[in-house]
């Protein structure tokens, strides 16, 4: 039997990112940071979320490495840095715009 292990390590990195980006909030923020970079106020104002919740959120992402944060003036703009998980929200086109009242 071949050894698998880095093809398994891989595997279950992947898993895991897919897990995080599998919550709806998590996904609806990811969808619009992949439309446009956004800071934690333009977030919570298009989900109708406090902004704690959207904060915490962001962390979890932020922790598993898939969206990364650049201050500007005083405030933080967050990005999807994960070119795989960037990828696969950029191909949900069949979602409506988040947050534009459809």
């Amino acid at each position: 039997m071949k050894n698998n292990k880095p093809v398994d390590e891989e595997i279950k990195n992947l898993a895991e990112k897919l897990k995080v980006c599998g919550h709806p909030v998590r996904l609806k923020i990811l969808c619009l940071i992949e439309r446009q970079d956004s800071c934690v106020t333009e977030l919570w104002q298009c989900l109708d979320q406090s902004q704690p919740v959207i904060s915490q959120h962001l962390a979890v992402l932020k922790e598993k490495g898939i969206v990364t944060s650049d201050v500007q003036g005083n405030r933080r703009i967050y990005s999807i840095n994960d070119p795989f998980i960037k990828g696969m929200v950029k191909s949900f086109t069949f979602l409506p715009r988040v947050g534009s009242g459809s």
